[in-house]
């Protein structure tokens, strides 16, 4: 979902596949380019090599690198964003960079929000130097303790909530609140949290009606899905990592990101099934609070702060929660994590011609110039590429598209859609993300293949013998490229 920043954070804050920086070329035989740098910043900015030695990969995705930034006065080690230009190909790609450097330096100062420390363009990118959050991520950290209570719970969340509520008292919206977008400053046990990644923030007056689609799946509210919201949408959000900080699972789940969504929009919260019997009613109100369907009954951030289980020194326990409940979040991480990395896979195969031409498509397909697209001119644009899907798959896939149910599917909702039906349904790029697994050509991704691939990638211990459960339908121990396919073409449910 969402534009240029539908990405999946790794690292430091990963975001994308870029143009790999240069390294700094010394001594005499350095020559500059001679061609005026074309520049999407309003000023002129220092050569990031005059200041930093950019060394070790954090993380990749569609847009750009993140790797480790030393700099050369203080020896200090930062992340470095690296947004490539060439992926930058509409006015709306450059606006989202900027919004987003404008978001983070009106943000700065708040302790639990990584800093942006400096920012440079040259030919190929734009580099975003921030602080560095080595301690890894949150959901990793909490099945690494192997202690967990309701206290626990309530730490995480009031840190997020207190995000929450100075980017509203500063007037922004973030709009993709999710576990992956909160890191730990560093390895310490009291480690801060920092929200990282504003790729998506916008800026809002109080009262004023948002109408794009973005987000991640599980976490996005109905409001947003109908294309009328607010602020509210961020605690919605909380309130789904609150959920499955006490229950290990996402309150809304299905095969498909549309199973997903008529989840979400029908807002049936269990809090009957295992463990929510052994939850207290303190924290079952908090969540109720925050995944309140009617925005009238849903609490500010200020409320949720303010609530007996989530005060300092509140309610909640610290007794430990069931360790089924540690078990549930560390498959759900590492499920999400497998997806993850294969994403990255097949979006390092993507051709710029692709993601370009997404929209000369859509305007080719809207023949009535109408800013929609009906059924009749999906088939017939999909027909035009070659692309010949049987009715029944067209209707599937006009469902999935059509999130806001009203028949016809406008431009916001087409790319979203596209950017995955193109990644996710040609099997050459799955094939390709299938035999990166497949290390030694086999056919099959093994055990040993899977926690390979996932410690590689920063998974502490991930529960493989949960992955393949779920993965390996035939409970051959392995995956074949079958059973990869089922699980890249929707995303994981996490279910009970």
């Amino acid at each position: 979902m969402g534009s240029r920043h539908s990405k999946e954070t790794a690292g430091a804050s990963g975001d994308g596949t870029a143009k790999t920086v240069k390294p700094e070329v010394r001594g005499a035989a350095a020559k500059k380019d001679p061609r005026p740098i074309r520049r999407y910043l309003e000023q002129p900015t220092r050569d990031i090599n005059e200041d930093y030695e950019l060394g070790k990969v954090l993380g990749r995705g569609q847009f750009g690198t993140t790797r480790i930034a030393v700099s050369k006065t203080s020896r200090q080690k930062f992340a470095c964003k690296s947004i490539s230009k060439r992926k930058m190909t509409h006015p709306e790609d450059i606006e989202d960079v900027k919004r987003e450097i404008q978001v983070m330096h009106h943000l700065a100062g708040h302790p639990n929000i990584v800093q942006l420390v400096g920012v440079y363009e040259d030919r190929h990118n734009i580099h975003l130097i921030m602080e560095l959050c080595s301690g890894g991520e949150l959901f990793d950290r909490i099945v690494a303790r192997g202690h967990y209570s309701e206290k626990d719970a309530a730490d995480v969340i009031r840190t997020m909530v207190k995000v929450v509520d100075h980017c509203h008292k500063m007037g922004v919206i973030h709009r993709d609140l999710k576990p992956e977008n909160f890191l730990l400053a560093d390895g310490r046990a009291n480690a801060q949290l920092k929200a990282i990644d504003f790729g998506l923030s916008v800026f809002f007056k109080e009262g004023e009606v948002l109408h794009q689609i973005v987000g991640s799946a599980y976490y996005v509210a109905p409001e947003v899905l109908k294309k009328h919201y607010g602020k509210g949408a961020d605690i919605w959000s909380c309130g789904v990592i609150l959920y499955i900080l006490l229950s290990g699972v996402p309150p809304f789940y299905g095969e498909t990101e549309a199973q997903i969504f008529d989840s979400i929009l029908r807002c049936e919260v269990d809090m009957e099934s295992a463990p929510w019997p052994k939850i207290s009613d303190a924290a079952k109100d908090c969540v109720r609070q925050m995944l309140a369907h009617s925005l009238k009954h849903r609490a500010s951030a200020d409320q949720i702060l303010r609530h007996e289980w989530m005060k300092e020194n509140g309610v909640a326990s610290d007794k430990p929660l069931d360790n089924a409940v540690l078990g549930r979040i560390k498959d759900f991480a590492a499920m999400n994590k497998l997806k993850k990395e294969a994403l990255k896979v097949i979006a390092l195969n993507m051709p710029k011609e692709e993601i370009e031409g997404l929209k000369q498509m859509f305007f080719a397909m809207d023949t009535d110039r109408s800013g929609t697209i009906t059924v009749d001119e999906l088939r017939r644009g999909l027909q035009k590429k070659g692309s010949l899907l049987p009715e029944e798959d067209l209707q599937l896939l006009m469902n999935d598209i059509d999130v806001d149910k009203n028949g016809v599917v406008d431009y916001e909702e087409f790319l979203a859609a596209t950017m995955n039906l193109f990644k996710l349904q040609n099997d050459e790029k799955l094939m390709k993300a299938f035999e990166h697994f497949d290390t030694d050509s086999s056919g099959y991704i093994t055990k040993d293949e899977l926690v390979e691939a996932l410690k590689e990638h920063g998974s502490a211990d991930p529960n493989i013998e949960e992955i393949l459960a779920e993965v390996d339908k035939d409970k051959d121990g392995k995956i074949d490229y079958e059973e990869f396919r089922a699980m890249m073409v929707g995303p994981q449910s996490g279910q009970r």
